[in-house]
């Protein structure tokens, strides 16, 4: 039977908006967050008892102790045919396990992969999703309400992990597009004959192989901070583009690129560079990720 209702566990940037994309489609929503102010019911309990059976229940929060923390409840919650889909940014290997776990109390599981950050609720979400067929299958209608108009922007990529580890790789191609960007940017602020660095970005959106909706949030950002002096070149790494690294060792696969992007991230933990500047101010326009301010002497 497919999902026309479903628990949402987590409401901050991304899970709101989410419930709301998913209720402007009309579907039935019902959240849960810690936060009373934002969460349609007091507890999980309420939550799981709010639904109808077969549930389907959609957990945002953090990855690792946070989502453990969530599916073990769920475990002890959920009937037999009910589902949970884990949203966040979790390692592959942590949807094994908890594939696992609930399957043995009858409990199915899919993993989804997100994109889309504070943009999504206007433009949709990317998603990569991960599971057995008849439970992707189900949930088809959440799938088609957040996913982007047109025939894009939605893949049911494999067996349970395969979602999250296409959103890992996914992630790790984004640290090194950043990367480049960030690059390109400090080489033509720091010479004498271009004085217009700004538009020379803003030129690029137009015509150029290197167009992109990253090139676009940079000219964003440099039309907030024309040079980018209000930010600190500091830039946090949220984890994926650590896994991809390492998901390249254990399969022998080079990625020299994205390793080297994710080992500029840290480096900007012990000095101020340029390029850092920008990489904040993408990961901000994208993401709501927080920035650091400059230091004023």
């Amino acid at each position: 039977m497919a999902a026309t209702q479903l628990g949402l566990i987590g409401l901050g940037k991304m899970g709101g908006n989410m419930r709301e994309r998913l209720r402007n489609a009309g579907l039935t929503v019902i959240g849960y967050d810690r936060n009373p102010e934002v969460s349609d019911v007091p507890s999980m309990v309420d939550l799981v008892d709010r639904l109808d059976g077969p549930r389907a229940i959609w957990v945002m929060v953090p990855a690792g102790g946070a989502t453990q923390h969530v599916i073990d409840q769920l475990a002890t919650l959920l009937k037999p045919g009910d589902l949970v889909i884990d949203g966040g940014n979790s390692r592959w290997t942590d949807d094994e396990k908890h594939a696992k776990q609930l399957h043995a109390r009858g409990i199915g599981f899919v993993d989804a992969g997100v994109s889309g950050g504070v943009w999504g609720l206007k433009n949709g979400y990317a998603l990569m999703v991960g599971g057995d067929k008849e439970h992707v299958d189900r949930l088809k209608p959440v799938f088609d309400a957040l996913k982007p108009e047109g025939p894009y922007g939605y893949v049911h990529a494999g067996k349970v992990g395969a979602g999250h580890f296409a959103k890992m790789v996914h992630n790790g191609i984004e640290y090194a597009m950043m990367q480049a960007y960030a690059e390109g940017w400090e080489l033509l602020e720091k010479v004498d004959s271009v004085d217009n660095v700004r538009e020379v970005f803003r030129s690029w959106q137009e015509g150029t192989v290197i167009r992109s909706w990253l090139l676009d949030l940079a000219v964003n950002a440099l039309d907030e901070d024309e040079h980018l002096e209000k930010l600190r070149g500091y830039a946090e790494d949220s984890g994926e583009g650590r896994w991809t690294v390492e998901a390249a060792i254990d399969n022998a696969v080079p990625l020299p690129a994205i390793t080297a992007s994710l080992f500029a991230r840290f480096a900007s933990r012990q000095e101020d560079p340029p390029q850092m500047k920008m990489i904040a101010a993408l990961r901000n326009q994208f993401g709501g990720h927080a920035v650091e301010s400059a230091k004023k002497d």
